[in-house]
């Protein structure tokens, strides 16, 4: 199936990456292959953009828009770029690019569990074939330590009624799917109000996500390793969706002497992206250049 996913921030990233003809860059997250397929296009035809993804069917799914573009995709994850690189032939490139949002195409695949409404296993897992999916993961660990990540990973207020229920209820029906945690945590968690109001299970299937993936320690490493994969003045952009990724990718580029930040203040969507694509609204996009500081 052809991807569904509208990529975030696309004026904005091109602006600042500034691709052109003969670069190579690195798209660390495939996703739908919007942004890939954009950057592609401008570094054509001498350029070449490396595209990874930790999701197989993203690549699947992603690959046949892609053809006759200077392309190569790679299953593998962004905090693997210092092995991917040498592995393809590469030393240092002139951009990366890490959309750290969740795509379209997963929401939609009922398999995964990451929709609230979905019917399947409650997996959340990026790559399926390793790693433990979420519904064992919370039918496995004590209330305690299922709040604690909750509210860790989640910033959830109500982490801890949700965690007793969610132990509660194992006892004679544990959660297996997507749409048995959401039913819960609406029953157990009031509904927010006002116009910036989110789904009560929002940040608890984002904390799930979160651990089962690993996904601000591989964020954290791709911050501390990507320096050296970058050409000198070569940048770094990173689209950010939840305070836990953004102060992480702020405090990388301002307490790193490798980086040389560029955006003061996160970028985010325009009045007009965000009423055409919603999922647009909580987006930020940080960038930074390689100095050099650290290099021979």
């Amino acid at each position: 199936m052809a991807s569904q996913h509208q990529p975030v921030l696309l004026a904005e990233v091109l602006q600042w990456l500034a691709p052109r003809n003969g670069q190579i860059l690195v798209d660390g997250t495939l996703g739908g292959g919007g942004h890939t397929r954009a950057l592609a296009d401008r570094v054509a035809p001498d350029g070449l953009v490396v595209a990874l993804d930790r999701d197989p069917a993203a690549l699947e799914r992603a690959e046949p828009g892609l053809r006759g573009l200077p392309v190569r995709l790679v299953h593998a994850s962004f905090c693997d770029l210092p092995q991917v690189l040498p592995e393809a032939g590469l030393s240092a490139v002139d951009g990366v690019l890490l959309d750290l949002g969740l795509s379209s195409d997963q929401l939609a695949d009922a398999e995964r569990g990451f929709s609230f409404s979905s019917a399947g296993p409650l997996d959340l897992r990026f790559d399926v074939s390793t790693g433990e999916p979420a519904w064992r993961l919370i039918n496995r660990l004590s209330a305690e330590r299922l709040a604690d990540l909750i509210y860790e990973y989640g910033e959830e207020r109500f982490s801890r009624r949700i965690a007793r229920a969610i132990v509660e209820r194992k006892k004679e029906n544990p959660v297996r799917t997507a749409a048995d945690l959401a039913e819960l945590i609406h029953r157990v968690v009031p509904r927010r109000r006002g116009p910036q109001r989110i789904d009560p299970a929002t940040r608890t299937f984002q904390a799930l996500r979160i651990a089962v993936n690993d996904e601000l320690s591989s964020l954290e490493t791709a911050l501390r390793e990507i320096p050296n994969c970058l050409k000198h003045g070569g940048r770094l952009a990173v689209i950010s969706f939840h305070s836990l990724e953004d102060r992480r990718v702020k405090e990388a580029f301002r307490d790193d002497r490798r980086y040389r930040v560029l955006t003061r203040k996160p970028i985010i969507a325009s009045e007009e992206e965000s009423v055409r694509n919603p999922r647009s609204r909580s987006a930020k996009l940080r960038v930074a250049e390689r100095t050099e500081q650290g290099q021979s």
